[in-house]
């Protein structure tokens, strides 16, 4: 009797992800059989594969906060975009395999040109994790000029006590790549002049717990565009189940 194919995410404090509710849904709605999918609450990256021991039978995982540049060692091959930003979140399993990809890039893409406009020409980044390389990545193929925003002010990154009203009118697109926000952190949001957004910026948060974060909410109640990451949540995690599904 053959058993179910597992899959999983993998990160630290994961209870709020919606992926499991996701996955579980697809596979019903999609009449999958002997498939099932996950969450590995992991305190440490190397945990990673004492749970390879413990569920042989895993043929895919996604890989989250904070775990998207750290689970790299222990990978045995990774796919062109992930090995150019350092970032995974999806490795396919097959055998003693573990290749590493990155569907964020897939994700953010297609998500984030649906509602960016002419007047939205530059933009903010905010952190510094696998999820800012993702969203780095598809903004300098875009030709978006980005400026990566970190607590701690280095060369390449401006801090968040540095930003101000002249800072705000050059970038219109603020990202938060952070997990400011996520639940059940709600009253969070990353430190930013709220008073000087207008109705040129566009507020993306990959936040997608709660649907509308603080950061969004401040935002729209100053006439910003916002969008939250639940179609990039869908839009990567359709791409990983193609790659674990693949035959290669």
């Amino acid at each position: 009797m053959l058993k179910d194919r597992l899959f999983g995410l993998i990160g630290k404090n994961i209870s709020y992800s919606f992926s499991k509710k996701y996955f579980t849904e697809k596979f019903h709605n999609e009449k999958i059989l002997k498939a099932r999918y996950e969450l590995f609450d992991l305190p440490d990256i190397e945990n990673f594969i004492p749970l390879l021991a413990r569920y042989p039978d895993l043929s895919g995982l996604n890989v989250t906060i904070p775990y998207k540049e750290d689970i790299v060692p222990y990978l045995t091959e990774l796919k062109a975009q992930a090995r150019e930003i350092g970032a995974v979140n999806t490795i396919k399993i097959r055998g003693d395999e573990r290749i590493g990809y990155n569907t964020d890039i897939y994700g953010f893409e297609k998500s984030f040109t649906k509602y960016l406009l002419p007047k939205h020409k530059q933009a903010l980044v905010l952190g510094r994790g696998g999820a800012a390389k993702a969203v780095g990545f598809v903004l300098k193929k875009m030709g978006i000029p980005f400026q990566p925003v970190s607590r701690d002010e280095k060369k390449v990154h401006l801090s968040y006590s540095s930003l101000d009203k002249s800072i705000l009118e050059k970038y219109q697109i603020i990202i938060n790549c952070t997990p400011l926000g996520t639940y059940p952190y709600t009253d969070q949001c990353p430190l930013l002049p709220y008073q000087y957004l207008g109705t040129q910026h566009y507020l993306y948060d990959l936040v997608y717990n709660p649907l509308e974060s603080l950061f969004l909410k401040i935002g729209k109640s100053q006439g910003a565009l916002t969008q939250n990451g639940l179609q990039m949540l869908h839009l990567q995690a359709e791409r990983a189940w193609e790659i674990w599904n693949a035959r290669e």
